[in-house]
């Protein structure tokens, strides 16, 4: 059985996972305003696998028999002047921030020998791996070709292009165009 303070973590993550799915909507409305609708539509299946993650934990508060509470979530701070460069820069540390959380959760789980939490929080680990590794891809391409239209053109295309394989996954929404 899980403990007060494991569940009580679960749903403070719970909460980031919410804010997460915010701050991506956020940063998809200024993508589209800055007319990047590849980067709108990465952002946007950003944010409903951030749904689908805080929706991970609370069915498994549930399954614990855990009577979730729920938080308030806060505004993310306005992306609004922000280029696309900045906008990564901005994911890759909230995405930092996030995998230092769930580290922090599995050591807690460990600390408390709850193997069933453990287990369940290795997907998020894994996860967070993946979601790291792609933002920096996206980074290094971005640093490479700086502010130039040809490369911000082509990086458009190919976040457009994973928002759609995202989306056909069933891991998201639908994208904007849809």
């Amino acid at each position: 059985m899980i403990s007060k303070e494991m569940a009580s973590t679960i749903e403070q993550q719970f909460n980031m996972e919410l804010y997460s799915a915010y701050f991506y909507l956020s940063l998809s409305s200024s993508a589209e305003n800055l007319s990047m609708k590849g980067a709108s539509e990465w952002f946007m299946a950003k944010h409903f696998e951030e749904q689908a993650h805080a929706m991970k934990m609370y069915r498994y508060l549930k399954d614990q028999g855990v009577d979730v509470k729920l938080h308030a979530v806060d505004a993310p701070p306005s992306p609004e002047t922000m280029t696309v460069l900045e906008m990564m820069e901005a994911t890759l540390e909230h995405e930092c921030k996030v995998t230092a959380s769930i580290n922090n959760m599995v050591d807690q789980a460990l600390s408390e020998k709850d193997h069933a939490t453990n287990i369940f929080l290795q997907w998020f680990v894994t996860e967070q791996i993946e979601e790291e590794a792609t933002v920096g891809e996206v980074l290094g391409r971005l640093r490479l070709f700086g502010d130039k239209p040809e490369g911000l053109l082509m990086i458009d295309t190919e976040l457009g292009t994973a928002a759609t394989k995202m989306a056909a996954s069933g891991a998201t929404g639908p994208t904007l165009g849809n």
